[in-house]
């Protein structure tokens, strides 16, 4: 059929030479949309999801099929493997201009290979290994027919209790605009290239500010907050070269995003000169109805395409009233034709035109989705993505050797919960690739150690029952290993949570344990930061592992036992409780500071201290780092010019190891209050045991800027203070510099 389809495709282009041989990608596009309807042109504003729940829920359209051949329909999403994508492909090819189909689909943290979630990703501060997830995710997902990706999600957040914190990249503004870079180059590679899917940026814009962290809830802030905290991460993923933008649920200061004409027009497409398109996020158009924004249908769609979004996604708003709008002088026909102009575009760029089954190849998506160096980075990744949070009495590594492990709790033996939420359902290929911990620690060590199991308990229940074995077994062990968290589908979209701490009975076991007296290394499944004060404080050893996707069992081996020491940082600062929500390190100081915890009359809790239990950027080694010999070039700069940061490294310890320096700044005044430290630059590198590397840093005039009370963009003479450290709260070496005119 595909042949046959092909030839019939071939043959009709054939008879449009002239217009094949077109100069340019917008002289091609202008050639096509003066052949289109009205009603084509609207059906390429439209997307629909396909009939199996990949990511989303499932909308049974009976007339899909039909519209498809009338090329009324743009795109689709949740449409997996090369056999369903060709064969709606051949569809589309029936329609009377044979306008491709695009298929989009959730790429949040890899395709078939499923990497950490983002969240874990962001703690590896590894730039190379997070740009080299997202283009395994790309190749295999091409390979699959997919040829764009709702991702990455750069959203800020300062709030844990929202559940989509998983998906993003933290707390920090210039961390997580780096990650977006290298997160679009990984998907996108060259536009074009068949390995390559488009990205698309979301949730525009700061949906990471949700009311009380309840996802799709109502965000308020002021302009000079978006701009420099909420904006820069949208930003470095357009320079980064991104093809499409996806707009967000929440309304913004009283307007929702997806009719938001000062986000979508003036700011992406005006003041950024966006030349890509933006789609909404699903049924958001139709959902400003319930925002009381519009009143029914039609206003939505008037109020989307007039405010810049392109594609509806799911709401049939577009579909059902552009037209008349347009024959009621509502809307002019010139921007229906630049939102189609701008998905015609993207379509050519893909190389779509020349070639709709470019994407489907059986020979090349079998290849792609068992290519063992995918298993090899996966592994490597997530073992970069754990963080050691203590270790007192150098308690870890574990011995290979240890006679008996008692191997406890209900995360153990979980395999389908270590791809975490957002993960790509392919129902037709087996779990069984998934390593499980219980599978990761039994490959690892010796053939003549013994590894116990006991459940101890469920995650959430109040039973325990399970306890009596536990004990038995780690009694029975030399070391305990215990698997506790929260489970994997209770973080991610409309996931938010009052409650952080350890659900269920799961600190009560960590206690019970303890009580036998033997060492215990507790690992924490999570995708968000939870809150665990009596285990953080009680047991020697802890390990935060995330959800770390296909091969978390042989990451979290890897690293209990050595063979990779652990570098993660905390990419999100972790409350002792959810009363300190929202939290976070690059807070502005007040009139009256809380200094060494003094609470009188101060900016304080008078029932908890303000630090939090674990701060941005933090995680230890099983080595340890000295810093040295900190030097600027010079002590004044001008605007022009920029100050050398020399910092000295030495590995003191017993391991080869990984470290992240941190260079934070202050401006320590400003025309409007700038925060107590910011994170301006970072650097991963690996040590082995005593060698020493001297590290270098350029501090420019972009790092020294910040948006005023008039929102322009500009640095400030005066005094800064530079910090250098291994956390946000461990800064190892300080100095100054004046920015003079």
């Amino acid at each position: 059929m595909i042949n046959k389809i092909s030839l019939i495709y071939i043959l009709f282009f054939s008879s449009l030479l002239c217009f094949s041989q077109q100069k340019t990608i917008d002289e091609k596009v202008n050639a096509l949309l003066k052949k289109m309807t009205i009603e084509e042109k609207i059906g390429q504003l439209n997307q629909y999801s396909g009939d199996n729940a990949a990511t989303g829920p499932i909308t049974i359209n009976p007339n899909k099929q039909s519209e498809i051949k009338q090329g009324l329909l743009g795109s689709m999403l949740n449409v997996l493997g090369t056999k369903y994508t060709c064969q709606y492909q051949e569809l589309a090819m029936q329609s009377r201009l044979k306008i491709p189909l695009l298929f989009g689909q959730d790429l949040i943290h890899g395709y078939k290979t499923t990497f950490p979630i983002p969240l874990a990703e962001a703690a590896s501060w590894d730039l190379s290994a997070i740009e080299l997830s997202a283009r395994i995710a790309a190749t295999e997902a091409s390979a699959s027919g997919i040829h764009w990706t709702f991702a990455p999600m750069v959203d800020i957040s300062r709030d844990p209790r929202w559940g989509r914190v998983m998906e993003g990249a933290g707390e920090d503004t210039y961390l997580g605009s780096k990650i977006a870079f290298a997160r679009v180059k990984g998907f996108q590679g060259k536009l074009g290239d068949v390995n390559s899917v488009m990205a698309c940026v979301k949730h525009f814009a700061a949906y990471g500010a949700a009311v009380g962290g309840r996802d799709y809830n109502s965000v308020d802030m002021s302009e000079r907050m978006l701009w420099e905290t909420y904006l820069p991460p949208f930003k470095a993923a357009l320079d980064a070269g991104a093809a499409t933008f996806m707009n967000s649920f929440n309304d913004l200061n009283g307007i929702p995003a997806t009719g938001n004409r000062y986000l979508q027009r003036d700011i992406l497409k005006g003041k950024w000169k966006f030349t890509g398109f933006v789609v909404s996020d699903w049924g958001s158009i139709g959902e400003m109805i319930n925002h009381g924004y519009v009143k029914d249908s039609k206003e939505a769609a008037l109020s989307a395409i007039t405010a810049g979004s392109d594609m509806d996604m799911e709401s049939n708003a577009y579909r059902n009233n552009l037209a008349q709008l347009v024959k009621e002088k509502k809307i002019s026909i010139a921007l229906i034709d630049d939102a189609v102009k701008r998905i015609l575009r993207k379509k050519f760029e893909l190389g779509l035109f020349e070639n709709p089954y470019k994407y489907c190849n059986p020979e090349r998506e079998e290849a792609a989705l068992n290519n063992p160096e995918h298993t090899k980075s996966a592994r490597e990744i997530a073992a970069k993505s754990i963080v050691l949070m203590k270790n007192e009495n150098s308690i870890l590594p574990l011995s290979k050797t240890t006679k008996t492990i008692a191997f406890i709790g209900p995360m153990v033996k979980l395999k389908r919960a270590n791809h975490g939420f957002w993960a790509v359902d392919l129902k037709n290929i087996d779990s069984t690739y998934i390593v499980s911990q219980w599978e990761g620690i039994k490959n690892k060590i010796d053939k003549n150690s013994t590894l116990l199991y006991a459940k101890g308990c469920d995650v959430s229940s109040q039973n325990k029952e399970g306890f009596a074995e536990a004990i038995t077994i780690a009694n029975q062990s030399d070391v305990v290993i215990l698997s506790i968290g929260e489970s994997w589908n209770t973080s991610g979209e409309a996931k938010s949570k009052s409650n952080l701490h350890l659900p269920g009975v799961q600190e009560d076991l960590v206690k019970a344990l303890q009580a036998t007296g033997k060492p215990i290394v507790v690992l924490i499944n999570a995708g968000r930061p939870l809150i665990f004060n009596q285990t953080a404080d009680a047991v020697p050893a802890l390990l935060y592992t995330w959800w770390l996707g296909s091969e978390a069992g042989n990451a979290i081996a890897d690293v209990l036992f050595g063979d990779y020491n652990p570098s993660g940082k905390l990419p999100m600062t972790f409350p002792r409780e959810e009363g300190q929500i929202p939290i976070f390190y690059n807070h502005f100081n007040t009139g009256r500071p809380s200094i060494n915890e003094d609470k009188i009359h101060k900016s304080a809790y008078i029932d908890l201290p303000n630090s939090p239990k674990f701060p941005f950027g933090y995680g230890l080694s099983y080595t340890t780092f000295e810093y040295l010999n900190l030097k600027l070039s010079k002590n004044k700069m001008k605007a022009n010019e920029t100050i050398e940061v020399d910092v000295t490294i030495t590995n003191t310890g017993k391991f080869a190891g990984e470290e992240v320096i941190q260079l934070y700044l202050r401006d320590k005044v400003g025309a409007v209050v700038r925060p107590i430290l910011e994170l301006k630059d970072f650097q991963k590198i690996k040590l082995e045991v005593g060698e020493t590397k001297i590290i270098k840093f350029i501090i420019d005039n972009q790092k020294l800027s910040f948006y005023n009370d008039k929102l322009d963009y500009e640095s400030e003479l005066g005094d800064f203070d530079l910090m250098i450290g291994s956390s946000s709260a461990d800064i190892r070496l300080k100095d100054s510099f004046e920015l003079v005119k």
